[in-house]
């Protein structure tokens, strides 16, 4: 594991801890690692939800599928972040998304019994990843909060607009990064990929918006709807 030890050392599962202490954790948590292809399912709907993944390289997305295969993308995990985590501390006994490799993924399987539980040691650094497990979830509500945000926007516009000025605010500039391609993009904010590219070459043409692939870069202000 040592070719990932800045990965793990950003995971906020485990913030707080010294290396070795990491280390140590991984061995009473019954840390698994195991790669997978682009495109590649790692956890299907309806299995029996045992593991927290971390994603160690690659990443890795959340899809919903409804009766018809149609796919909508719930969200994407990359090298630092954890999947698996709120399905297992709920208990929820079936997994209700299956998961993806999105690239050639590498990731940390560790089972959530012996996460969300102390060891008969009672070690402090394990007390510790019970806090990070709940400043986890936490953060994740907070991310289902915005997409619901992204989501109530009545217009694909609209819809593109709240995401990708949300994006620049976290990238703290203009100019940023998406995790998404084009269909991805489209699939994360149920709209029509035609229609969303249409939206995307008008704030180009209103001087809104520049981008190239996952690159954008917000010029000016956009106009009300």
């Amino acid at each position: 594991m040592e070719e990932f030890q800045s990965v793990l050392s950003s995971v906020a599962l485990f913030n707080g801890m010294t290396w070795e202490e990491i280390m140590s954790l991984l061995s009473c948590l019954g840390g698994v690692r195991r790669s997978y292809v682009d495109g590649s399912p790692i956890c299907l709907e309806g299995e029996t939800v045992r593991y927290i993944g971390v994603v160690l390289a690659g990443a890795v997305q959340v899809v919903d599928e409804d009766l018809f295969g149609r796919w909508s993308i719930v969200g994407v995990m990359e090298a630092g972040e954890l999947f698996g985590e709120a399905f297992a501390c709920a208990e929820i006994p079936r997994l209700p998304f299956s998961i993806w490799s999105r690239a050639k993924s590498e990731v940390l399987f560790l089972e959530y019994e012996r996460v969300i539980h102390t060891c008969s040691d009672a070690c402090l650094f394990h007390s510790r990843l019970v806090t990070n497990m709940v400043s986890v979830l936490a953060g994740k509500n907070l991310m289902l909060n915005r997409k619901i945000r992204y989501l109530s926007q009545r217009s694909t516009r609209g819809k593109l607009l709240s995401y990708l000025s949300e994006q620049a605010k976290a990238a703290g500039s203009p100019v940023f990064q998406i995790p998404f391609d084009r269909q991805t993009l489209a699939d994360f904010l149920c709209v029509e990929r035609s229609a969303m590219s249409v939206e995307l070459s008008k704030l180009r043409q209103e001087g809104v918006l520049d981008f190239h692939r996952s690159t954008f870069r917000f010029l000016k202000p956009p106009e009300d709807e």
